[in-house]
């Protein structure tokens, strides 16, 4: 399996539309994506100090190939949703999922 992370850290003076991210952005990976699972973490305060990520999302794939068979398609469609809500360089991690 495979698992996508999608990091939005929390830079001073960037916006992020949280709402719009959950009800527009994640719907639209849904379907043009088509993941097993999707997941997102919204980062909380921890004490004085705010999280280093507004939001994480987790995406479950069962192949590279699958992921790359529908990203290909669906990229710029993606991108200029992005736009939508946040003006965050985003960061991406594509992990090999294994159980211990």
């Amino acid at each position: 399996m495979i698992r996508v992370l999608v990091l939005y850290p929390r830079i001073i003076g960037k916006k992020f539309d949280l709402e719009y991210y959950k009800n527009h952005h994640i719907p639209l990976v849904k379907r043009r994506l088509n993941p097993m699972r999707v997941e997102i973490d919204i980062g909380i305060p921890s004490r004085d100090q705010s999280s280093p990520y507004i939001a994480v999302s987790h995406l479950l794939f069962e192949s590279r190939q699958q992921l790359a068979a529908n990203y290909g398609s669906a990229a710029q469609e993606l991108n200029e949703d992005k736009l939508k809500f946040t003006d965050i360089e985003i960061i991406t991690q594509i992990s090999e999922v294994t159980e211990i």
